[in-house]
């Protein structure tokens, strides 16, 4: 009988002398292919082909992970991020062993418990009593010593009430708490998790993270993904940024965080960007800094952006008028303007030149915008140069509300005529 997937929980120990002792993971010039058939039915003439002339024709290899290399200390808690298809998960299940390398060496010091996957290892028709001892079975615990876990793992999990129910009847979030549960009371050395803690409320979120807190103190190893920022760079020591198979990032988790939501920013507005115009007039280059020129992403509420647009006039252009939008994530103009409604009078242009914009007090709610730039005619009538999407940046703001801010003032009249 086929055992469907649900929360892994896979221990390995492997300890190697040539390890440093303050070293409780090491990954060394790691690469996981996969070879991927063309799709398409495949007929008894392309199978002979194939026999002849060989499997490249027909497959391609994609790399997962391309030649990772890193290092995990001892009761350091690792943080992973990246877009999904980065290869995250695949890192995290070759280093259960459920996976093996292509090429390169993984070496651990420690029992590793690991939550890999929603559901995984679970049998739908046991229960969640017979569940948690089944798992302490494979993981080569005894039943005395699972009897001292067990009230505490169905304690954790919040579910004395179905324990004793078939789990094929468990919620998805049922299945994260027990699984979760197990993962941590069997107080393994080393633990990883990948993002299933997404699927639990957030009262169970933060009893996880609080958890995790514990085995912080208690000195032990963590390696998380999670696609949720602010809570990965809270409970990691650092980060590892995955892009694409490749290390794009490992240090600070500030730096790390940042470095991958400007990468997330670009493809995003490279994705989107569109530009046209007669080209008459180009647009060679836009920068975005602070008031004092050092070049920024990362704006917080109220404060002034900087703008530069570097230009190219084929020939001498009459009253030419530039502009800059800003637009959300789902595409609406928030902020838009031009010399023409500000009163920059430009007479006209010719040759290379520049010409800067301050925006001050950038009142937006906090998230990601899109920066586009223009030059036209006064009449509106020829565009000589437009790029929509042109430039990515995020605004931080402590303040809670849509769009941009206004001051406002509120007054309350009470006419229910009571004394």
């Amino acid at each position: 009988m086929r055992v469907p997937k649900g929360p892994e929980i896979i221990w390995r120990c492997v300890v190697s002398e040539a390890m440093n002792s303050q070293s409780a993971i090491i990954v060394e010039n790691l690469t996981k292919s996969f070879s991927i058939r063309q799709s398409g039915t495949r007929t008894v003439k392309s199978a002979v082909l194939e026999r002849f002339l060989g499997k490249a024709r027909y497959q391609r290899t994609l790399n997962a992970l391309d030649d990772v290399s890193f290092e995990v200390r001892k009761g350091e808690t690792l943080g992973i991020i990246g877009a999904n298809g980065a290869g995250k998960s695949t890192l995290l299940a070759l280093i259960t062993g459920t996976m093996l390398p292509t090429k390169g060496s993984i070496r651990s010091n420690g029992t590793i418990s690991s939550l890999l996957e929603l559901g995984a290892g679970f049998h739908p028709d046991l229960t969640g009593r017979e569940n948690v001892f089944l798992y302490g079975a494979i993981v080569g615990l005894t039943r005395a010593q699972m009897l001292e876990r067990f009230d505490a793992i169905v304690a954790f999990a919040e579910l004395e009430d179905f324990i004793d129910q078939p789990v094929k009847h468990y919620s998805s979030g049922m299945y994260v708490r027990l699984g979760f549960a197990v993962a941590v009371e069997v107080n393994p050395d080393i633990l990883l998790i990948d993002e299933v803690l997404a699927v639990g409320d957030e009262a169970f979120q933060r009893k996880c993270i609080a958890r995790m807190d514990q085995f912080r103190r208690e000195g032990k190893t963590m390696l998380i993904i999670s696609h949720d920022i602010s809570t990965i760079k809270t409970i990691s020591d650092r980060i590892l940024f995955l892009d694409t198979g490749k290390v794009a990032g490992l240090g600070e988790p500030l730096e790390v965080a940042q470095g991958y939501r400007a990468s997330a920013r670009d493809k995003l507005a490279k994705s989107s960007q569109r530009e046209w115009g007669t080209g008459e007039v180009t647009i060679e280059s836009v920068s975005v800094s602070d008031t004092k020129g050092k070049a920024k992403e990362d704006f917080t509420f109220g404060e002034t952006m900087a703008l530069r647009i570097d230009y190219t006039a084929k020939h001498r252009i009459e009253s030419p008028v530039f502009g800059v939008a800003i637009k959300d994530v789902k595409g609406s103009t928030v902020f838009g303007t031009n010399t023409q409604i500000e009163g920059v009078g430009l007479k006209e242009i010719e040759n290379k030149g520049s010409i800067g914009v301050d925006i001050r007090d950038l009142s937006l709610a906090a998230g990601t915008y899109f920066l586009s730039v223009s030059v036209h005619s006064a009449d509106h009538r020829t565009n000589y140069h437009r790029i929509d999407n042109r430039y990515a940046f995020s605004v931080l703001s402590p303040k809670s509300f849509e769009g941009s801010y206004m001051k406002t003032n509120w007054s309350v009249n009470d006419n229910s005529g009571t004394s």
